[in-house]
């Protein structure tokens, strides 16, 4: 019985990186013995059991063939014969295809340590196209590490398998996890670009995916292609390390501009609302939490509205806020304008532009928030209001605060 650091953890330290999670493979033992030595099974369908002391995760070495279709579809076989070496070759890509022994031996049978200083990914064997999953782990992959390249081989067999039909069988499930996972690595485009290159993206994230090739206005989009745009926000997102949801809500944000008709190009009026109806189709195809589902919904809608703020008076401004529920979830709009940041800097050469309605509304919100509705609404009760004349006497309250302190100024702001 021999146990081996794997995966992760192997590459992770050759990169001179932190090693936060460890993997172990145990290589000559059996199911019975690793009860009789107080681990604990945890494996459904693999089996993998936890320390009794560390409650790390130790799988046995095991082999997979493939039984049906997806990446749920294998058989797993798992006994004291399976070698290391063919543990190894099942894992996905050769930089997690190596092993360390205990007393520091580098176990690499697929030259995983030369990819990783040629900076290359790479499948191990052709059981890489047994697993779909695969393609998103890739992608994710070369989002983390952007100066990583694709081998040529593994970017042939990635598209053989979009052909295949690999894809399709793929569960939402997974890929929200890879998805959002990938969104926040360093340069989630390369994900995008990986994808896109071998035709995944069309099968995965279509309403993504026809957003390249649609043209919008020059004067406000330097950069032209509403897919490039969309790349260079979710990039700005990461340069300024915004959370998951506000990473979720750049990559819907411009959906609507994929089916504007093309006679309309490259004008996208009303892109807005057929956006965040295909943002909450999108959420709800791949069963997206609830706070990214509706900053996506918030940015989808509001976003256009959000840029030209300059020109808003005090009652537009109110209704903008309201339509953001911003009394109520002030943090989340604080996330809504955040995105909007990212997509008025990610457009060529305006990366380290300001963006003004971003302080301009947080400010106006606090201009309504400091409003005691609470007195506001005693004094109309005992002037004689009520029911709908209650809540009017707040809304004149606070449009009267916003009118004190809003200057409207001229724009010619990003659409």
């Amino acid at each position: 019985m021999k146990i081996y650091a794997v995966g992760g953890a192997v590459r992770d330290r050759l990169l001179g990186l932190p090693v936060n999670d460890h993997d172990w493979v145990v290589v000559g033992a059996s199911t019975e013995q690793m009860l009789a030595l107080g681990y604990t099974p945890v494996g459904r369908d693999f089996p993998v059991f936890l320390h009794p002391q560390t409650k790390q995760e130790y799988a046995l070495a095991r082999t997979e063939r493939k039984s049906a279709p997806g990446y749920r579809g294998f058989t797993v076989h798992a006994d004291p014969s399976v070698t290391l070496e063919d543990d190894l070759r099942r894992r996905d890509l050769t930089i997690n295809a190596m092993a360390e022994a205990s007393d520091g031996t580098l176990v690499d049978p697929f030259g995983g340590r030369g990819d990783l200083a040629d900076g290359v990914l790479r499948h191990v064997s052709e059981a890489f196209a047994e697993d779909p999953v695969r393609i998103l782990r890739l992608a994710r992959f070369a989002a983390r590490w952007p100066h990583f390249a694709v081998a040529p081989a593994t970017a042939v067999l990635c598209a053989r398998m979009v052909a295949d039909g690999e894809v399709d069988a793929l569960v939402p499930e997974r890929v929200w996890q890879e998805l959002s996972r990938g969104l926040m690595e360093a340069r989630p485009s390369r994900m995008f670009d990986v994808l896109r290159e071998c035709g995944a993206l069309a099968r995965v994230l279509p309403e993504v995916d026809r957003l390249w090739g649609v043209p919008q206005p020059v004067e406000h989009h330097p950069e032209v292609d509403t897919g490039v745009h969309l790349m260079m926000v979710l990039d700005t997102a990461a340069r300024l390390a915004t959370p998951l949801p506000v990473r979720y809500a750049c990559l819907v944000h411009d959906l609507g501009k994929g089916s504007t008709p093309r006679e309309k190009w490259p004008r996208h009026v009303g892109h807005e609302v057929r956006g965040a109806k295909l943002a909450a189709a999108l959420a709800e195809r791949l069963r997206v939490p609830g706070p990214c589902r509706e900053l996506g919904d918030v940015v989808a809608r509001e976003h256009g509205h959000i840029h030209r703020s300059a020109v808003l008076g005090a009652a537009a401004t109110l209704r903008l806020l309201e339509r953001c529920d911003a009394l109520r979830r002030p943090e989340r709009f604080e996330q809504a304008l955040l995105a909007c940041e990212c997509d008025a800097r990610g457009r060529l050469g305006r990366e380290d532009a300001p963006y003004p309605p971003r302080e301009r509304l947080a400010a106006a919100l606090r201009v309504v928030q400091a409003v005691d509705a609470t007195a506001v609404a005693q004094s109309a009760i005992d002037g004689g209001a009520s029911g709908p004349a209650i809540g009017d006497a707040v809304r004149r309250a606070r449009m009267q605060a916003l009118a004190s302190v809003l200057a409207v100024q001229p724009t010619n702001a990003p659409a």
